[in-house]
């Protein structure tokens, strides 16, 4: 009959089906999968799922120890979600590397060894600990410090280009905290050289708990919290330079103890 099959991708090759998916999203593509049968195999296949890895994340993920990911027989698909759900170390474990499962696009977080941290390395301020909820070998822990600033870089030819990232320091307060509540602390992101973008935040949310302003720390759900820094539109149209992320305070005029730092993390903003 004239007209029959039009409109019927089921008649398509499956490697058609999956080129024309891999133009789509990661969400897209599971949703698209439970049209039919093959929708289903297509989206499963790796030319779906390689377009949705970034295009050097073989060699990030050589720069891990978890570098066997890649020799071992996992799909393309297996890869993405488990570097969604499973950042690596690399480095020498100084920064994590993950996905963004909505995008596919690249999060980072810096290590505590890799900020450049007031007083750092003097154990009367900071101490140097394990934490067995910390993606990182050691964590940063606030003794008593009356000047309080921690700093972050990142490469921006590290960033996936056309994204815009925000910035967030991931930390928790200890039964031990004090001195941060309701004191401002100005928080920064920008390239290096250039006018940074700041705000004010607050780091103890002890009596925040119903405030939704964005000035105050949330909850990750991993047992830390996190507060924006700021954001960053990464043009993707230079590929030097780098962005500086960090928090500094505003007086020096309380001592401060009690806080736990993990690391900078920088990741995609929900929705793009």
């Amino acid at each position: 009959m004239e007209g029959e099959g039009v409109g019927d991708m089921s008649i398509l090759p499956e490697s058609c089906v999956a080129n024309v998916l891999s133009f789509t999203s990661p969400p897209d593509a599971c949703r698209l999968s439970l049209i039919s049968t093959i929708f289903k195999k297509a989206a499963e296949s790796d030319t779906v799922w390689e377009r949705f890895l970034p295009t050097d994340s073989q060699a990030i993920v050589f720069r891990s120890s978890q570098s066997s990911l890649l020799r071992s027989r996992i799909s393309k698909k297996q890869l993405f979600f488990s570097l969604c759900d499973n950042p690596i170390l690399i480095d020498d474990g100084k920064m994590s590397f993950g996905l963004d499962k909505w995008s596919g696009k690249k999060c980072y977080m810096v290590a505590p060894r890799l900020l450049t941290i007031a007083w750092g390395d003097s154990p009367q301020y900071w101490q140097w600990v394990s934490d067995p909820n910390s993606r990182f070998a050691e964590v940063a822990e606030v003794s008593a410090v009356g000047w309080f600033d921690i700093k972050g870089k990142i490469n921006i030819s590290m960033l996936s280009p056309a994204t815009l990232y925000k910035a967030y320091l991931v930390f928790k307060l200890t039964s031990r905290v004090s001195g941060f509540e309701n004191r401002p602390i100005e928080a920064l992101v920008g390239l290096v050289g250039s006018e940074s973008c700041k705000r004010t935040v607050y780091l103890d949310n002890r009596n925040a708990r119903n405030r939704n302003d964005h000035n105050h720390p949330n909850n990750r759900g991993d047992g830390w919290l996190e507060i924006e820094l700021g954001e960053f539109l990464n043009k993707g149209e230079d590929d030097y330079g780098e962005l500086e992320m960090g928090v500094l305070e505003v007086k020096r005029l309380y001592w401060k103890g009690g806080l736990v730092v993990q690391g900078i993390e920088i990741r995609p903003k929900e929705g793009q």
